[in-house]
């Protein structure tokens, strides 16, 4: 991970070396075989959305286990891959809501100050979960804590019962949280379907004073 404000403030969430101890985990994992994202993109979230520009946090779980899926931004696939079930239904949710976006790469809201942070950061190819509960979550979560310490507004966009588990690392009262089932289509009918999270992180940021974000770019 390059030097960064984010770096800074998450070592100070961390136990001392525990950067060591996850650049040893990762030589160890890419060494024995196929990881998602490529090793480059492992970091890709706060790499592409710098802490000053956190706008809105949408947490999932951990990355697509195919090949040529995880960017490691969460939910997104690059438009050369057909779009996963659950980001199919976010898309849907989003035209309902907002319009209708003709990228399925969110790359361009990270761009906007979308964090897209995934709870576990790698995963063997075709085992989803399979580093779930490990070395990545005491970061990630650190990562949340730090965008929780924000003086400006943050949405925390958190879909589902593992995302919502990290309502408890958002203490800082001038920021929203919206809350809904996942979009995976087990449980989009549930109550993700018709949630408007896009119109509503914009209300929230409008009346803030900050810029809405742009979904559908």
């Amino acid at each position: 991970m390059e030097h960064s404000a984010w770096h800074d403030l998450i070592k100070k969430e961390l136990p001392e070396g525990y950067f060591a101890q996850i650049n040893h985990f990762m030589d160890e994992v890419y060494a024995r075989g196929t990881i998602y994202p490529p090793r480059s993109k492992v970091f890709n979230a706060i790499q592409t959305t710098p802490l000053d520009k956190v706008k809105a946090v949408i947490i999932g779980q951990d990355p697509y286990h195919g090949p040529n899926q995880a960017q490691g931004l969460s939910f997104s696939v690059p438009d050369q891959v057909p779009a996963p079930p659950s980001l199919q239904n976010i898309l849907k949710e989003l035209a309902d809501d907002i319009g209708q976006k003709q990228s399925h790469d969110l790359t361009s809201w990270a761009k906007q100050g979308v964090l897209l942070l995934n709870a576990s950061l790698t995963v063997p190819e075709h085992q989803a979960n399979a580093h779930a509960n490990g070395i990545w979550e005491p970061f990630t979560d650190a990562v949340i804590k730090v965008a929780n310490q924000k003086e400006t507004p943050v949405v925390f966009i958190l879909w589902g019962g593992f995302a919502r588990k990290k309502k408890s690392l958002i203490t800082n009262p001038i920021h929203h949280i919206i809350e809904s089932p996942h979009p995976s289509p087990l449980s989009a009918h549930r109550g993700f379907f018709g949630s408007k999270p896009f119109s509503q992180t914009n209300d929230f940021l409008v009346s803030q004073g900050l810029e809405p974000i742009d979904w559908l770019r």
